[in-house]
């Protein structure tokens, strides 16, 4: 990242996109940034849209959810303005991290990327039993 707060985003990411690059920055559900490519934004949007406003933490995850939202188009760099306030909440610096999964792109400080990878939880393998595994009514027609 430079000192304006702009990131070069790789070629091989931006030929995968559409011809006219838009997107959505928001805060992450960690200490870092989604980047959501406009048609991908769209999707999640839809789905925060159908939660429940009379239902407090529905309306909380609301407000989280599109605090600080910020839409950016890439400039004639390929590098796009991440937000003075989306910066301080990431903490990003110079080094920053990006990791793209399910058309989507995380932005992560590189110390607090480090810190995630080797803060691997205690119950990882519940935790991939929980996600990947039979769930209850599998198991009870296996009995």
């Amino acid at each position: 990242m430079d000192a304006k707060g702009r990131i070069r985003l790789p070629s091989d990411l931006i030929t995968q996109l559409d011809d006219e690059i838009m997107f959505t920055i928001n805060r992450g559900y960690e200490n870092h940034l989604m980047l959501y490519p406009k048609n991908v934004w769209e999707t999640k949007a839809n789905e925060i849209n159908r939660l429940n406003l009379h239902k407090s933490s529905d309306r909380q995850l609301i407000r989280y959810f599109y605090r600080g939202a910020s839409r950016l188009k890439l400039d004639s760099a390929d590098r796009i303005l991440i937000p003075k306030q989306l910066i301080s909440y990431a903490g990003l610096k110079k080094s920053v991290i990006l990791f793209a999964y399910q058309e989507q792109i995380e932005l992560w400080s590189k110390k607090e990327y480090d810190l995630m990878l080797i803060q691997e939880p205690e119950n990882f393998s519940q935790l991939a039993d929980r996600v990947f595994g039979l769930d209850d009514q599998d198991e009870k027609l296996q009995s």
